[in-house]
């Protein structure tokens, strides 16, 4: 079965999507993707408070694609200011990364910010030093705005390896309908 279904997780799904984000970001099961951020940062990349909050948050959800019983890759999108929505916690499985997966999460997640809250605009934000996966967004649409953003000193994103790492501000402009 080739086929990559969505949904909206629920907190039944939190175990699960904590392992994949792990997986995909941090510690040695990263590096089977070209998503680990390894090298960069330590520790956890989200916890289960943070989850269950974005899930019971209103005008947020976080998308699930699965193939058949499998959990392939997520990603969280929250209504933001005005008709902008914000993109974030994207993951894929590292030993189904460059599959396309991705960008096929990533345009559902475009869809269901449209869909849902009428966004014209898709904002995220991605390490600075992070140069192949600012490519793949800028593949997909989206632009740097110029906007750099200290890095997380919240511990439950992680603890930073390097004393240099802060956020850019990427976007792209929704089509409706």
């Amino acid at each position: 079965m080739n086929t990559l279904t969505f949904r909206r997780a629920t907190n039944d799904d939190i175990p699960a999507l904590l392992e994949l984000v792990t997986n995909a970001y941090r510690g040695e099961a990263s590096r089977a993707g070209w998503t680990t951020e390894a090298d960069l940062i330590d520790g956890q990349r989200i916890d289960a408070d943070l989850l269950h909050a974005d899930l019971d948050r209103p005008d947020s959800l976080v998308i699930l694609a699965e193939r058949g019983v499998d959990l392939v890759g997520c990603a969280h999108i929250a209504k933001d200011l005005g008709d902008t929505a914000y993109f974030g916690m994207f993951a894929v499985r590292p030993t189904g990364q460059s599959q396309g997966d991705g960008t096929r999460i990533l345009v559902e997640a475009e869809r269901l910010a449209v869909a849902e809250w009428g966004s014209t605009v898709m904002i995220m934000t991605v390490i600075g030093l992070r140069d192949a996966l600012i490519a793949f967004y800028e593949r997909r649409g989206y632009r740097r705005t110029g906007v750099r953003k200290p890095f997380h000193v919240d511990t439950r994103f992680g603890v930073p390896r390097r004393d240099d790492l802060h956020l850019e501000v990427l976007e792209k402009g929704l089509r409706r309908g």
